[in-house]
């Protein structure tokens, strides 16, 4: 068994650039921790490396999870002033990603390397609608139900999936519910009916709408910020 390796994350990122080169592109993270953009035909061989070269030994994965892009970084109203640290829905990007159809769907995979006390986030974005990337549950046995659940909640399809159907959803369910285009209200509802004494799947009754943003009012009391507004809601 190999030493683990004294390594800082930056020094890591050193190792993955020297061994990958332009094959894994590092991208932001908020969290600290390295991540990583992948191509779709890269996936399998540099999944494998990762879990099987001694400087990685990313023995575990610990999460796979779909993302849908459409709309990122749209506004769905107009605001004087938005916050990235608290709820907001007037957001503004400042290099959004366009809202088609090739770049919509990407899946997610964080690592750990217990070995190497490392961890690690990939991404790949999915081919065109049908979203579809190839499957990892060979390397990791772990990624089986995750790739079940970004199929049932997100409509992505994992090629060579041995047992690829939905697991959170109804028997019947249409429709991918974390889809962004998906009615927050659903396309259904289920109540119990008196007459035919059983359960019922109707149309559902609830109308959907846009909610509207908060309103921010003047107050004197507060001094006004230099865009002009109060900072008071």
């Amino acid at each position: 068994m190999s030493k683990p390796l004294n390594v800082t994350t930056d020094q890591l990122a050193g190792i993955i650039k020297s061994r990958f080169g332009g094959h894994l592109k590092r991208v932001p993270s908020g969290a600290g921790q390295l991540a990583y953009e992948v191509g779709a035909s890269d996936l399998r061989s540099i999944c494998a490396a990762l879990r099987d070269e001694g400087p990685f030994r990313f023995e575990q994965l610990m999460d796979v999870c779909g993302v849908d892009y459409l709309g990122y970084g749209a506004s769905e109203w107009r605001t004087r002033g938005a916050t990235d640290t608290g709820f907001s829905r007037g957001v503004n990007r400042q290099a959004p990603r366009p809202a088609d159809e090739s770049g919509r769907f990407a899946v997610v995979y964080q690592l750990l390397s217990i070995h190497h006390n490392q961890r690690l986030r990939l991404r790949v974005f999915c081919s065109a609608e049908p979203p579809m990337v190839d499957s990892v549950t060979d390397i990791w046995n772990s990624a089986n139900w995750f790739e079940r659940e970004a199929f049932d909640l997100f409509g992505i399809l994992f090629k060579g999936h041995p047992d690829l159907r939905r697991i959170l959803t109804d028997y019947g369910f249409m429709g991918n519910p974390f889809r962004k285009d998906f009615p927050t209200s659903g396309n259904v509802e289920v109540r119990y009916d008196p007459d035919k004494k059983r359960v019922i799947y109707q149309p559902v009754s609830i109308v959907p709408r846009v909610l509207v943003p908060r309103v921010i009012r003047e107050d004197p009391r507060y001094p006004e910020d230099q865009d002009g507004t109060s900072g008071h809601a």
